[in-house]
C-alpha cells in the first residue's frame, strides 16, 4: 500500500519482511497443513485446535499466533479459519514475492520502521541498501528472535513500535 498509495499513510512499519522476492522457508507449508487439519476437524474449542497444531509447531507463542486465524463459524458450534487456507496453500510458492522491482519507479518517502528478527533470514544486511532505495527514511530495529517477532518477543516488539510512533 505504501508504494501504491503513499498519500494514504502517515508512517509504515514492516515486520521481518524486505522488498525482495523471498522463498518462504521454514515451516510455512507445515503450518498450512496443520491449519487445514484444524479446519477439517471442525473443532469447537481452541484447546482442540492447539492440540492438532502441536505436531506442526512446538512453540506455544507461534501456535497461539496461528490460532488467531480461528473464528466461530456462523450458526454452528465449531471454529473455521478467517483465511481461505486452501487458496493460501495453493499459492505458497509465490506468496513471498514483492510486487515492485524498481525503486526508481516506486518509492515511499514517509517515516518507515523495519523490525527484523535477528535469527530470521528474511531481512539480511545485504538487502538494507535496497530497503533504503524503496524507503529512504527507514529506520531499522533488531529484535533477538526468529521470524515470528510479534509472537516470540511481544514486549520488545511493542517497545519498538511505541518508540517509533512517538518520534
Amino acid at each position: 500500500m505504501a508504494l501504491r498509495s503513499p498519500d494514504r499513510l502517515r508512517a509504515l512499519i514492516s515486520v521481518d519482511n524486505a522488498p525482495v522476492d523471498a522463498v518462504l522457508k521454514g515451516k510455512f507449508s507445515k503450518y498450512v497443513q496443520g491449519l487445514q487439519e484444524v479446519e477439517r476437524a471442525k473443532v469447537s474449542k481452541q484447546i482442540e485446535a492447539d492440540m492438532i497444531l502441536q505436531p506442526y509447531e512446538e512453540a506455544l507463542p507461534i501456535r497461539q499466533f496461528l490460532l488467531t486465524n480461528l473464528i466461530r463459524a456462523p450458526k454452528t458450534d465449531h471454529f473455521s479459519l478467517r483465511i481461505p487456507i486452501d487458496i493460501l496453500a495453493s499459492n505458497l510458492g509465490t506468496m513471498g514475492d514483492f510486487p515492485f522491482k524498481d525503486p526508481d519507479e516506486a518509492r515511499y518517502e514517509g517515516k518507515t520502521l523495519f523490525i527484523r528478527g535477528t535469527k530470521s533470514h528474511y531481512v539480511n544486511d545485504d538487502v538494507l541498501p535496497l530497503i533504503g532505495r524503496f524507503f529512504p527514511r527507514f529506520q531499522l530495529r533488531d529484535i533477538d528472535c526468529g521470524h515470528w517477532v510479534i509472537s516470540e518477543k511481544p514486549v520488545a516488539f511493542k517497545e519498538a513500535v511505541v518508540d517509533f510512533l512517538l518520534q
